[in-house]
């Protein structure tokens, strides 16, 4: 407090000091995944085994995640990553898709089961996953149950053996709809990866 008669100075504040945080968020269903465009990762016509791949996140209580968004990049059916063949020229295989989740915690993509992209890899799909309370987002990969070429994937070695069926998308009834299951705390708690 100043003493009577002597001005207030104004202080700028100190730039070395960091300030508050905040979480972010929930904005996705009004911003990048407003639409379900990029849900269909590989249009009817591109080379492959055409796939549904339906995506649930559940929290630490397992309750539905309502306002994630999910994010997946892969590999065409030869193991290649996508190239733009033109400008003029829309892309029939994009290797990525992003959708926001639904009510009850799930959205689904239209594609194509990825071929491994090299000798020591599954075929698998990266996850991107972005959420309220996340500061930085969650990396982690899906790859498919009964794959033989899960044994020998480099990366999911190093995944402890008790924890790698939370990285695995289970085929469903139908026979084309493959589901994988986030889970982000708790039992079977899924493996993300620090990149």
């Amino acid at each position: 407090m100043n003493a009577p008669g002597q001005e207030q100075k104004h202080r700028e504040p100190d730039p070395l000091i960091a300030s508050a945080s905040q979480t972010i968020g929930p904005f996705f269903h009004v911003g990048p995944g407003a639409s379900d465009a990029c849900g269909v990762v590989a249009a009817p016509g591109v080379p492959g085994e055409r796939i549904r791949l339906r995506v649930q996140v559940f929290d630490g209580d397992g309750a539905p995640v309502t306002d994630a968004l999910v994010e997946l990049q892969q590999a065409d059916a030869s193991g290649r990553s996508w190239e733009p063949a033109g400008v003029d020229d829309p892309p029939v295989f994009s290797g990525f898709g992003r959708l926001a989740t639904s009510e009850d915690g799930a959205c689904c993509f239209e594609t194509i089961r990825p071929g491994p992209s090299s000798p020591d890899e599954a075929a698998h799909i990266t996850v991107c996953l972005f959420m309220r309370g996340l500061l930085r987002h969650l990396v982690t990969r899906i790859y498919f149950d009964g794959d033989p070429a899960i044994d020998r994937d480099a990366i999911l070695a190093l995944v402890p053996a008790g924890r790698r069926a939370t990285l695995v998308a289970r085929g469903s009834d139908d026979g084309a709809t493959w589901d994988f299951i986030v889970r982000l705390q708790g039992e079977r708690e899924t493996v993300f990866f620090d990149v």
